[in-house]
């Protein structure tokens, strides 16, 4: 069991270091990515089966024992959002053999994505707070490496103001962590559940506020968000499409945890300005992608749009509004990283990402023309594609917790976000070409194989959703209760999901 919890980590890791060893072999290197990238997805399916059987399981490193050592935890939240993004990386792998240039991947391409891949689990099983942190620098430093990878203009201009944000938020959360341990003495989430009950209020809101900026930066929350948009348009698109998938969702996940298992005392202040702050995520993406006219930009800061309504599920603090936060969290890394995928498609065929240089794309290629609707429309919430349920749950939950105005936003701002898809559409793949046809480049099986494969995983989530609403229901219910977490990480029931590595205590 305490290996199965650890492969996640280790795999990646060790697969980094193999990668950085082969990587002046291109074969050997696609060779050893895609089979990494799959053994990965089967690995992690198995650890989620396990963790919808059993419940959570709990991994004590090196010996020592909650609260004082270092622990991995699973839960149900922690297993789907590793699944999800370890099928959405396995899809970038393939699509980047077949797209990054040699000189990037002799540069260390392939090594950095499985490095970030390393962080980005890491922060899903992590059982302590200091760790999130160290986790949350490994990503970042991985990540700012791919982004400036190759070192033209635009990377590099657009990494600056994504390291020099990122930084800050790294500064507020080590000064977060500070303070918290000095008031409580402990790191240990299930021990911090319970620490913070018996710290004054005043220093628990200042607490909340401090965690909440720099979460709040990483999953690029209203007013925290001009990073993205500033980014996410300038490396190459694989990378584009693996940060829009992950990045902006491990804060969107540290938010959810916290503020499920730390920060309830007062929901009725912390929570509501959580609310505030998702409405008008949502408006402002959805105003800011309507304004833009080229392809990565409007769906960058469709990612800023949709962040909201994830942070609008959290912010009810209801099972309703936690269940669809999570459904939310599913859907949107699978919709987004295809439509980022796709829009590299766009690109290669239409010889530009400008809208004003695109157009009949349908005619040369009608096949691609559905595919990008399969999740555009979900994105919009058009029904049967997972984008519909997900948008149905969380209005729902707004309307049963009587956030009606917040409601109201959710579904105008669906509205403008079927305008912004049919505005590509439109200019894409509808209108005659306002310039000449460039020369036509073939699309390779490996490009098109993930967009396919995260096409019908997004059709799958809509007409097939029972399992995932089930999940995600019971990962609901799993948060509004700490004691189940405190149980199994503390042991105080004698849990038998308490394991350990190297040995017993």
């Amino acid at each position: 069991m305490g290996l199965l919890l650890s492969l996640p980590l280790l795999l990646p890791l060790g697969s980094s270091l193999l990668l950085f060893v082969t990587r002046h072999n291109r074969r050997a290197s696609h060779f050893v990515a895609i089979t990494s990238a799959t053994v990965l997805l089967v690995l992690v399916s198995g650890l989620t089966l396990q963790v919808a059987r059993d419940g959570l399981l709990v991994v004590a490193i090196g010996s020592w024992p909650p609260p004082y050592g270092i622990v991995l935890v699973a839960d149900l939240l922690s297993v789907l959002m590793l699944l999800v993004c370890t099928l959405v990386a396995w899809a970038t792998v393939l699509y980047s053999t077949a797209w990054i240039d040699p000189a990037r991947e002799r540069l260390g391409y392939y090594p950095l994505i499985f490095a970030l891949l390393f962080g980005v689990n890491g922060t899903f099983l992590t059982g302590d707070i200091f760790n999130l942190y160290v986790w949350f620098e490994i990503l970042l430093m991985s990540s700012f490496v791919l982004l400036v990878l190759g070192a033209e203009r635009g990377q590099v201009e657009g990494g600056l103001k994504y390291v020099a944000l990122n930084l800050l938020a790294s500064a507020f959360f080590l000064s977060a962590v500070g303070v918290l341990y000095g008031v409580t003495g402990t790191l240990n989430f299930a021990h911090l559940s319970r620490a913070v009950l018996g710290i004054d209020p005043l220093v628990l809101d200042l607490l909340a506020v401090l965690f909440g900026i720099a979460f709040g930066i990483k999953a690029a929350v209203f007013p925290l968000f001009f990073w993205l948009p500033a980014s996410y348009h300038t490396p190459p698109v694989p990378v584009s499409a693996l940060f829009a998938g992950l990045l902006t969702k491990v804060g969107v996940y540290s938010l959810i945890r916290i503020f499920t298992l730390l920060f309830v005392h007062d929901p009725g202040w912390s929570h509501r300005l959580l609310l505030v702050c998702a409405a008008l995520t949502m408006l402002t993406g959805v105003l800011g992608a309507l304004a833009q006219q080229d392809v990565r930009r409007i769906l960058s800061f469709h990612i800023v749009s949709q962040i909201g309504y994830m942070i609008f599920g959290l912010a009810l603090l209801t099972p309703l509004g936690l269940a669809s936060s999570v459904f939310y969290l599913v859907h949107h890394i699978v919709v987004k990283t295809n439509l980022f995928l796709i829009g590299g498609l766009i690109e290669r065929l239409g010889g530009s990402s400008r809208l004003s240089d695109l157009g009949a794309l349908y005619r040369a290629r009608p096949w691609l023309g559905l595919l990008f609707l399969v999740p555009a429309f979900s994105l919009a919430g058009l029904p049967p594609l997972s984008g519909f349920l997900a948008k149905l749950l969380v209005i729902r939950a707004g309307l049963a917790a009587g956030a009606y105005w917040a409601t109201a936003i959710a579904v105008i701002v669906s509205l403008f976000t079927l305008l912004s898809m049919l505005k590509i559409w439109n200019e894409a793949f509808w209108k005659p070409r306002p310039v000449e046809d460039p020369p036509r480049q073939p699309l390779s099986t490996l490009l098109l194989l993930p967009v396919l494969v995260l096409a019908a995983v997004t059709v799958l989530l809509g007409t097939a959703s029972e399992p995932l609403l089930v999940l995600a229901t019971r990962a609901a219910d799993q948060l509004l209760d700490p004691q189940i977490y405190q149980r199994a990480v503390l042991g105080q029931l004698g849990s038998p999901a308490l394991a350990s590595i190297g040995g017993a205590p």
